[in-house]
């Protein structure tokens, strides 16, 4: 086994809430990510969803917890460009990044929005067949964020605000590198490298040239260093559902057991027309999580662990496996508590 060296723990939380009362579940994942930060996460991130009981707005979310914060990295991953604007979304990061002390980390994904068909015209202006998904539009939020000038030299905007040179407001410098891509095939981990992203892979890949779901994400990494073009150095954060025990009752132990054998089944082979390889979850004590994640082949080929905290779990829930972790399991590791401030490519 390969002596491991994360420097950085993330969490990234579903946001689930009752729909009966969305208030206190969105409360309770804002109190999770003060929560991270007391116990030395490096960085929190939410999962950005739609049509479900979860966080829709990724940028409102995170805007919210840069006031309940003051150390700790913010991510989303992913935001589905799908169903963005390019410009109005980069608007919100670039405030929400303002606001947190240039402390925000952008997950992004290509690809029609997965609802497209049933919102229909709820979301779309006129034929989506014209419009364009591919990797091109995550490249023009990425231009807008950058906040180049817009015009001529001497091209000037007014309003009742007075008379400006026009850009992107707020500017956030140094936002654009930290924007990382959620890639799950060769394809996409070639482009993210060649425009400049940070890699996200996790617990989901695609099946292309081998069954063997590490083989493949293995490829996948060492094809994003291979073609690496980006101002600094590379970052890969790799996603792994983890659930500690030491610190559950008898009764929760066994919830976790069951839920992980529940999802066993699609771990055996590629999933779908589409191949789609899924990771088994990591039930155990402390003891056990750290023999299986020291036997894991990606984990030396990254400088991140995302510990993917499971659907539908309680606060309570989420709590002690967030403690466990960062107590128990990643200090065995290689993680120092505290190295790294602000989560900050």
């Amino acid at each position: 086994m390969t002596k491991l060296s994360i420097r950085h723990i993330a969490f990234l939380t579903p946001g689930n809430y009752d729909d009966a009362d969305p208030r206190r579940g969105l409360g309770d994942t804002l109190s999770l990510f003060e929560h991270g930060e007391a116990i030395g996460f490096d960085s929190a991130w939410i999962r950005q969803r739609h049509l479900e009981p979860g966080v829709s707005s990724a940028a409102a979310f995170l805007a919210a917890a840069t006031q309940r914060t003051r150390r700790i990295g913010l991510g989303t991953a992913v935001i589905q460009m799908g169903y963005e604007n390019p410009f109005r979304l980069a608007e919100d990061l670039s405030l929400v990044d303002v606001l947190s002390d240039g402390r925000l980390n952008i997950g992004l994904s290509a690809g029609p929005p997965p609802f497209g068909k049933l919102l229909g015209d709820r979301l779309f202006d006129g034929d989506p067949s014209t419009i364009d998904f591919s990797h091109a539009r995550v490249a023009r939020l990425a231009a807008n964020i950058e906040g180049e000038w817009l015009g001529e030299a001497d091209t000037r905007i007014t309003s009742a605000a007075g008379e400006h040179r026009p850009r992107l407001r707020p500017h956030a410098p140094g936002l654009r590198q930290r924007l990382w891509y959620g890639g799950g095939s060769l394809r996409s981990a070639r482009w993210a490298a060649e425009n400049g992203f940070h890699l996200l892979v996790g617990n989901i890949n695609t099946a292309e040239d081998t069954d063997d779901f590490f083989e493949a994400q293995r490829r996948h990494i060492e094809t994003f260093r291979t073609h690496w073009r980006g101002e600094d150095e590379p970052r890969i954060a790799v996603g792994r559902v983890i659930v500690p025990l030491d610190g559950a009752d008898t009764a929760t132990r066994q919830r976790y057991r069951d839920y992980a054998a529940s999802r066993h089944a699609r771990t055996l082979g590629p999933q779908g027309e589409r191949r789609t390889q899924f990771a088994p979850d990591l039930v155990g004590t402390a003891d056990e999580l750290i023999t299986r994640l020291a036997a894991d082949p990606v984990l030396p080929l990254v400088d991140t662990l995302r510990l993917e905290l499971p659907y539908n779990f309680s606060i309570d829930d989420y709590r002690q496996i967030t403690a466990d972790f960062a107590n128990l399991v990643a200090p065995a590791l290689g993680w120092r508590r505290g190295v790294e401030l602000k989560g900050a490519a």
